[in-house]
């Protein structure tokens, strides 16, 4: 039986489309007008997650944003490997069907490793398009750092492959409250987060999905490189309250990159683009 979707999951779908890569429909939302933005989510969120943020830019920007595949409303193959390396390809093919010739990178959680892919590629002159500037959010840039929760390390101790039955809604909302500040979600957003989840059968995904992190591991010096090597600006706004990409990961990237500007907020955690988007997409512009 289809998971049924919140109203505002509805409104979001209505105001996309879908586009084919590699055969498979792909999400995407695209408004306002003027240099392009191009907005990457985390795991296990979706375009969605961004709905405030992009509303706060689209008076000033060209906003895209897409679900990768497995999540949200875009397709999720059983088949799939979902790797990073074919996510930053369906990136790639999201701003290329979008016309985007140059562009500002805005990524949370997981979208900031596929944000580091891409600068690893237009650091070798294999992008197609030009990315100016990126402003990082919350995720596990160095996975060594991270402090992965139980459900994250039950995910991971599962077989790679897709379950039989999918995990309860309350499972998984227990899990996601985990990962806001006194287990609290601003209001909905829980529904309307584990309803995408089971959206068309992605629950039954997630112990594949969960398999970036360690991809991460294997690649970390890859794309800290991506973006140690950035020459354009560089900027992180950071929740401090995050308890799994802790905030100890800012000051070493700010170590290792002197230049990169830092905004540490500590009254907020994981999803600064949830619990304060208004004071996010004015941040962004800020910095942009």
């Amino acid at each position: 039986m289809p998971e049924h979707l919140p109203a505002a999951v509805d409104d979001w779908r209505a105001r996309g489309r879908m586009m084919i890569h590699a055969g498979q429909e792909i999400f995407v939302s695209e408004t306002g007008e003027g240099p392009p933005v191009l907005l990457l989510h985390g795991f296990p969120g979706s375009s969605f997650d961004w709905r405030a943020v992009a509303a706060g830019l689209t008076g000033h920007r060209r906003v895209v944003t897409f679900d990768f595949l497995g999540f949200g409303l875009s397709d999720k193959p059983a088949d799939s490997s979902y790797s990073l390396f074919e996510q930053a390809d369906l990136a790639v093919a999201v701003a290329t069907a979008c016309g985007i010739e140059r562009c500002a990178l805005v990524a949370h959680d997981m979208g900031d490793t596929v944000a580091a892919e891409l600068l690893v590629r237009q650091a070798a002159g294999e992008l197609p398009f030009v990315v100016e500037q990126v402003v990082l959010t919350n995720g596990s840039i160095f996975i060594d750092q991270a402090h992965l929760t139980d459900g994250q390390l039950f995910l991971l101790s599962l077989p790679d492959e897709p379950l039989t039955d999918g995990l309860p809604a309350g499972l998984l909302a227990g899990g996601l409250a985990e990962t806001f500040p006194s287990g609290k979600a601003p209001n909905g957003e829980l529904t309307a987060m584990v309803a995408l989840i089971r959206h068309e059968g992605g629950d039954r995904l997630m112990p594949r999905l969960i398999r970036y992190v360690e991809e991460r591991r294997t690649h970390q010096e890859r794309w800290t490189a991506g973006l140690t090597g950035f020459p354009g600006p560089l900027t992180a706004i950071w929740g401090g309250l995050d308890p799994i990409a802790v905030v100890d990961m800012v000051h070493r990237l700010l170590e290792l990159r002197p230049q990169t500007e830092v905004e540490v907020w500590p009254d907020v955690g994981h999803w600064p683009l949830i619990e304060s988007p208004d004071r996010l997409a004015e941040a962004i512009l800020k910095h942009l």
